[in-house]
């Protein structure tokens, strides 16, 4: 099995990295492969809704002059997602969450049913509207929510300072330890073990 985490911060070994590879070694010692991706400080394309990748189903998006295709490759070849990101103004990073609407609108199946989990960095204040923020879109992509003991946020402002995050990187353990019993039950008997559903009705109010 293998966790694709995606570190939103644009610096490379930042606080956000420490907390996601805390993530990371725990879950290496049940096994499961990881794979970090930083979204770096180049520029991500928001989603502009041209529907070609619906329209001409490409299961990517057509603009393909940014880190966006890579991640859908990677995430649709994985059994789970992590995105983790630092507060700015009390929301994510634009550009991690720019990234992950172009990633599940352009290959929902890609996404859905594999267990998801957001993490929030923060230096003080926050941490629970990113973490709030992240997590809404694996809700609509039916992509199980895994939790901890408590929300996934971490503190830290200067590089390295989210290691003296005691109960945080604890969190950050028992997370992974939660994912990779997810994973376990649902691939217990070598095939994912996934519900049926009804066929999505969409409805606009306004009519």
């Amino acid at each position: 099995m293998r966790v694709l985490l995606i570190n939103g911060s644009a610096r490379r070994n930042g606080n956000t990295f420490l907390a996601l590879s805390e993530v990371a070694k725990t879950l290496g010692r049940h096994g499961i492969e990881t794979e970090i991706i930083q979204i770096g400080t180049k520029a991500v394309r928001g989603c502009v809704a041209c529907n070609l990748c619906k329209t001409k189903q490409l299961s990517h998006c057509i603009f393909d002059d940014d880190i966006c295709n890579i991640v859908v490759e990677k995430l649709a070849a994985a059994d789970a997602l992590v995105v983790g990101s630092p507060v700015y103004y009390g929301q994510p990073n634009g550009t991690v969450l720019s990234l992950i609407q172009r990633v599940f609108y352009s290959n929902p199946k890609g996404a859905q049913n594999k267990p998801a989990a957001a993490v929030a960095v923060c230096r003080r204040g926050g941490g629970s509207a990113v973490f709030q923020t992240l997590t809404m879109p694996f809700q609509m992509m039916n992509m199980p929510v895994v939790t901890s003991q408590y929300w996934n946020m971490v503190y830290g402002r200067e590089e390295g300072q989210a290691a003296l995050d005691t109960e945080g990187m604890q969190t950050m353990r028992t997370l992974a330890n939660n994912m990779a019993w997810l994973l376990r039950k649902i691939h217990a008997d070598g095939q994912p073990d996934y519900p049926e559903r009804e066929e999505w009705q969409p409805m606009n109010f306004i009519r």
